[in-house]
C-alpha cells in the first residue's frame, strides 16, 4: 500500500504546487500571448457560413457552439458572451447535477473565477473557505497551508455543492443575450471534408436538430461520446473513490480539510457546507466491493472505519449505515493526447483528467477557460478554420504548464 500513500501525499503536494504553478504560469502565458496576438491582429480570410443542410431541422447559426454546461463550459460560454461572442451552449441536462467530484476549488481556481469575473458565483451556495489540509499517518499529524501570505485575505480555496456552483454559473450565463443555451443531447459532429461545422442533437422532445458554428468547443466531461473522435481515447481506471456526506461533526481545523493516509486506502474529509462533510475513500480497482449488496459497508465498516479520527467515528458509521448514501466513481487517468481538428476542440475534463485526490480538476478547468478566451480575442472572424486550428495548437502548449 506504499504506492497509495505516496498518492496521498503526492496529491496534497500536486494541489499546493498547482496553485504556485498557476500563479507563474500566466507570467508564461503573457509572454507567449504577445506573440500570439501580433500574428492573431494580422487577420484571417473571410468566408461565407455554412448554410443548413441535410434532413434534420436546423437552427441558427453562432459563432461559436459550446457542447456542456458544466464548470468549464458554463465558464467558457460566459467569458466569450462577454466579449460579444454569439454562443450555442447545448447541455444535456440543465437540473443541478448531483456529482461527488467538482466540489473542492483550491485558490489557483479561486483566482482564475475572479480573473473571469465569476467569483461571486461561490456566493449564496453555503461555500467553505479552505486554507488547506491536514495529514494524518501513524498518530502523526502534519498541517499544510495554502501560499496565501501575498494575496488579499478573500483569497483561498472554497469548497461546496458542485451542482450549486454550476447553477451559478449557468444563471451566469443566462444573463447575457447574445448566449443561447439549451437542453439537448449532442450526438456527433457534423464533418464536411475533414473540417466540424457544427454538431446534430436531440431536444427534450426528442426533435433531432443541427446547429451550425466556425467553431465547436466540446467540453462535456470525462463520459463526453465525441471525446473518441478529437483525440487519443485511452482510459486508465487505476482506482475508485468512494463518496458519502457525513453531518452532525466537525473537523479537527477549521477551514481546513483532512487527509488520512491509512492502510488499505487514504480517506479525504472536505466540508461541502456549514452543516456536511464529504468523505471519499480511495479503493484500488482490483478490490471494489459491490455497493448494492452491501459488501462495500461492510468494507468501510470494518477496514476503514477504525482509521477514522476519534471525532468523525460515529458520524462515519452513521453514514455509511444511511441507504443510498454511498456512491462510487472511477478515478480516470486520461492523458491529453489531441487529434487537431480544423472546427473543433476539446477541453476540460473531456480532454484530459488526473487523480480526484489532487483536487485540482476545477482549477485546471477554468485555466483552460482563460487560455483559450484570450487566445480567441484578438481574432474577429473565425471563418478560415484551417488557420484557425493552427493558430489554436497554441492551446495545448500553454496549458501544458499545469
Amino acid at each position: 500500500m506504499a504506492e497509495q500513500y505516496m498518492a496521498g501525499v503526492g496529491g496534497v503536494i500536486a494541489s499546493l504546487l498547482g496553485f504556485v504553478f498557476l500563479y507563474c504560469s500566466s507570467l508564461i502565458r503573457f509572454r507567449g500571448l504577445k506573440k500570439l496576438n501580433r500574428a492573431a491582429s494580422m487577420g484571417f480570410p473571410k468566408k461565407n457560413r455554412v448554410n443548413k443542410t441535410g434532413k434534420s431541422e436546423g437552427v441558427g447559426t453562432a459563432d461559436i457552439i459550446i457542447v456542456g454546461a458544466g464548470v468549464a463550459g458554463a465558464a467558457l460560454a460566459y467569458s466569450l458572451g462577454k466579449d460579444g461572442r454569439r454562443v450555442r451552449v447545448i447541455e444535456r441536462d440543465l437540473n443541478a447535477p448531483n456529482r461527488m467530484a467538482g466540489e473542492s476549488l483550491i485558490p489557483g481556481g479561486y483566482l482564475k473565477l475572479i480573473e473571469l469575473g465569476l467569483e461571486d458565483c461561490v456566493d449564496e451556495i453555503d461555500a467553505q473557505r479552505l486554507l488547506g489540509y491536514t495529514l494524518y499517518k501513524d498518530g502523526k499529524e502534519a498541517q499544510v497551508s495554502f501560499p496565501l501570505e501575498k494575496f488579499q485575505s478573500h483569497v483561498a480555496g472554497r469548497t461546496f455543492h458542485n451542482g450549486r456552483f454550476v447553477q451559478r454559473l449557468r444563471k451566469k450565463v443566462a444573463s447575457l443575450h447574445n448566449i443561447s443555451l439549451e437542453q439537448g443531447t449532442v450526438t456527433s459532429l457534423i464533418e464536411e471534408n475533414g473540417i466540424v461545422k457544427g454538431v446534430q442533437y436531440k431536444n427534450e422532445s426528442g426533435q433531432v436538430l443541427t446547429a451550425y458554428a466556425s467553431l465547436t468547443i466540446v467540453c462535456d466531461g470525462c463520459f463526453s461520446n465525441l471525446r473518441r473522435s478529437l483525440c487519443y481515447p485511452k482510459v486508465d481506471i487505476p482506482s475508485y473513490f468512494v463518496g458519502f456526506i457525513l453531518t452532525n461533526c466537525n473537523l479537527p481545523t477549521k477551514n481546513y480539510g483532512a487527509i488520512i493516509l491509512a492502510h488499505p486506502s487514504p480517506i479525504v474529509f472536505s466540508p461541502i457546507s456549514s452543516t456536511e462533510i464529504r468523505c471519499m475513500v480511495n479503493v484500488p480497482s482490483e478490490k471494489v466491493p459491490s455497493v448494492s449488496n452491501g459488501e462495500m459497508a461492510c468494507y468501510l465498516k470494518t477496514q476503514v472505519a477504525p482509521k477514522v479520527l476519534p471525532e468523525l467515528y460515529d458520524s462515519f458509521i452513521s453514514a455509511i449505515e444511511k441507504k443510498g448514501n454511498i456512491r462510487i466513481a472511477p478515478n480516470k487517468i486520461m492523458a491529453a493526447a489531441p487529434h487537431l481538428t480544423p472546427g473543433a476542440l476539446l477541453i476540460g475534463d473531456a480532454l484530459n483528467m488526473r487523480h480526484a485526490i489532487t483536487g485540482g480538476g476545477m482549477t485546471v478547468a477554468l485555466s483552460d477557460v482563460v487560455i483559450l478566451r484570450d487566445l480567441l480575442r484578438p481574432l474577429h472572424d473565425l471563418s478560415d478554420a484551417s488557420t484557425i486550428s493552427k493558430y489554436l495548437e497554441s492551446f495545448y502548449t500553454l496549458r501544458k504548464v499545469l
